[in-house]
């Protein structure tokens, strides 16, 4: 099974060989699980090493601290989920790029749940961490990302939506089938969700957002 996250770029100045590399990727996909069973507060560098089977100075190697860790791993998230987004542009056609995206961020759900639960549970505590070190970044990118609307509906090429709330509505409604899979498998009786039940709520979302958009969706 993949790690949940890929793991960082050495960020030591060494070479990065293919030994350090798997190491930084097993201790990422270590952390992942732990973080998302246990938060920030509940984890300790001791667990994540016993985890992944290296002694304890072996992991300060790679990652001096538990916050230098954690905020790794933050990092990787917020690549993966905006790796999706950032090559959307204004050139594209709306219902395309947002087929493309909502599709792609149901499979981020589906292939790294736990990803998506650490963030959840990041926000969830206030969120101190992504304010500290990654919020001004942030705060450029989506302002970026929402002009790509913005512009599309000055063009006429989709209905006078607010693109902050419609961000919010994919980002809450793809990531929900992460962070509360156990609540869609308790209130519909099934013992985990398929890939076809992924597959499922993405054709519906394609078909409930686009036509909130005024645009056409391809199912």
């Amino acid at each position: 099974m993949p790690p949940d996250v890929t793991a960082p770029r050495a960020t030591t100045g060494k070479p990065t060989g293919r030994i350090r590399q798997k190491n930084e990727e097993a201790i990422i996909a270590a952390a992942v699980d732990q973080f998302a069973r246990h938060g920030f507060k509940g984890t300790s560098m001791n667990t994540i090493a016993q985890a992944v089977g290296l002694p304890k100075a072996n992991l300060h190697y790679y990652f001096s601290s538990k916050q230098g860790l954690y905020l790794a791993v933050l990092s990787n998230i917020l690549e993966m989920w905006d790796s999706a987004f950032d090559s959307m542009s204004v050139d594209d056609d709306p219902a395309e790029a947002l087929e493309r995206y909502i599709r792609a961020k149901l499979e981020f759900s589906r292939r790294y749940p736990k990803a998506s639960r650490v963030f959840a549970m990041e926000v969830i505590s206030g969120g101190a961490f992504l304010s500290q070190h990654l919020g001004a970044d942030q705060q450029g990118w989506f302002r970026e990302r929402a002009a790509i609307f913005e512009q599309w509906i000055a063009a006429g090429k989709m209905d006078a939506v607010d693109p902050t709330n419609l961000i919010f509505m994919i980002w809450s409604s793809t990531q929900y089938h992460a962070d509360f899979a156990s609540e869609i498998c308790r209130v519909t009786g099934r013992s985990r969700l398929t890939k076809p039940d992924y597959q499922a709520a993405a054709d519906n979302m394609v078909r409930i957002i686009l036509k909130g958009c005024g645009l056409k969706p391809s199912v």
